[in-house]
Formats: structure tokens, C-alpha cells, sequence
């Protein structure tokens, strides 16, 4: 009986003892299998973990893989891809002890980050016509745009609203009106039609009337003349009238 409780005195004094190395483990160290193991340098990682009669072996990270602490890990951690199709491009690389930092490519902002890097980007709104850019977006707020006030225009991509063109002022006709996006058409002076047919045909009518007048006139004088001529002659033949005394 008593070699019995010695043998189970002696078990728990063992676990006992392993317990203790367990919690005693430096910071250094990790535990494994009840053994205290040196941990692997940032950079690296362990190959094989340490036993009683042997310390742990580490192997450096290989590329595109990181450490950034001492660890008892058997693997390193992937780098973060910087995805310009997620809008990202690399600010640092990647290194054995540290992660890549992505940042947003030009013309769009982060909407996801850690303390340092950017995970996910997107484009900059674009302002619509009719509307001016209040504030130009930044790496890490997207656009802001405002409303063009009545008689200005903007087709989006100012950061003000234009005054529309003021056809009167510069004795030009107004062609077609401005809009909140587009500027007013302005065009030369077109005179009324009406006015100009009038003013082109009054003064051809006038001149044909006086010519048909002065036409009509001569040739009513020429028929009286060649009348008279053949009264006279006539008249001369039954007389003898003297040609001198022709009234003709």
C-alpha cells in the first residue's frame, strides 16, 4: 500500500514539475509538447521545433511571405497584394519583416485601412453637368459637388460654375439658350426676311412701273406722230399744203 501512494506521490510531482516549466517559459520562448523553445527571429520561421536534447531551427521567410515579431510559427505570413484593379498600388513593399503598405491609386480613395495600409480603394465620384467640384477627393475622401446657382453653367469638371455668355453685350443674336451644364449660343445679327424682300422688290416694282409708264407714254406719242404724218401727207396731196405748215 505505501509503495502504491509513493508511486503516485511521485507522478504528481512530475506533472507538477512539467506544469511549472510550462509556466515558466521565458518571453522568448514558446512552449511545445511541454518543451520551452527559442523562438525564431522577425523574418523567420521555426523548421523544427526544439526537443530535450536539441534548440529550435528557423529558416528565413521566403519571398513574398513575412515575420514581423519572434514566433514559434512553422509558416510566415502571405504579403498583401496592393490590386490596382482594386484600386491599390504599393507604397512600401514587402519585406522579410514586414507587410506590404498599399495606398490608393491616383483618382480614388481608400474605404477600407488598417493603422497603415490601404485594403481597398474606389474611384472618385464624378461630378454631373450642371455641377461644380467643391472639394477635390483626397486618398481618403471621395469627391464632393454642388449645384450651379441660376444663370451659370458647369459641365462637371470645374471647381466653379461659369456666368453664361451675354449675347446683347456683344451685339450678337442669342441662337440657343444656356443651361445649368452648357454655356448660351450666340450667333450674328439676322435681319427680318420679310423686311429685306420688301426692301429689295418696292424699289424693282417702282422702276418697273415708271419704265412701263415712260414705254407706254412714247410709244402712244409715236402712234399720234405716224397718224399725223399720214394726215398730212394726205392732206398735202388733196391741197398742195405747203410741207413747212405740217403741224406734224
Amino acid at each position: 500500500m505505501l509503495k502504491s501512494e509513493t508511486w503516485t506521490s511521485l507522478f504528481l510531482l512530475m506533472m507538477l514539475m512539467r506544469v511549472s516549466r510550462v509556466l515558466s517559459c521565458h518571453q522568448t520562448e514558446y512552449e511545445i509538447s511541454g518543451e520551452c523553445c527559442a523562438m525564431c527571429p522577425p523574418g523567420s520561421r521555426v523548421q523544427r521545433h526544439c526537443t530535450e536534447f536539441r534548440s529550435t531551427s528557423c529558416v528565413p521567410c521566403t519571398e513574398g511571405t513575412y515575420n514581423e515579431k519572434s514566433n514559434g510559427q512553422q509558416y510566415c505570413k502571405p504579403c498583401s497584394p496592393c490590386d490596382s484593379v482594386s484600386g491599390l498600388t504599393v507604397k512600401l513593399g514587402c519585406t522579410l519583416t514586414s507587410d506590404s503598405v498599399c495606398e490608393p491609386l491616383d483618382g480614388f480613395f481608400c474605404v477600407d485601412s488598417s493603422s497603415k495600409s490601404c485594403s481597398a480603394a474606389q474611384r472618385h465620384s464624378s461630378c454631373k453637368g450642371g455641377q461644380y467640384i467643391r472639394q477635390r477627393g483626397t486618398a481618403s475622401t471621395d469627391t464632393e459637388c454642388s449645384d450651379c446657382s441660376s444663370g451659370t453653367f458647369s459641365d462637371g469638371t470645374g471647381e466653379s460654375c461659369q456666368p453664361h455668355r451675354q449675347c446683347e453685350a456683344e451685339n450678337l443674336q442669342l441662337m440657343e439658350a444656356g443651361t445649368s451644364s452648357t454655356d448660351a449660343q450666340c450667333g450674328e445679327q439676322r435681319q427680318d426676311v420679310s423686311a429685306v424682300v420688301i426692301g429689295v422688290l418696292v424699289p424693282v416694282v417702282v422702276l418697273l412701273v415708271i419704265t412701263a409708264a415712260v414705254l407706254w407714254h412714247f410709244r402712244k406719242y409715236m402712234i399720234e406722230k405716224t397718224n399725223c404724218l399720214k394726215n398730212s401727207d394726205a392732206a398735202e396731196t388733196n391741197t398742195e399744203m405747203d410741207p413747212m405748215n405740217r403741224d406734224c
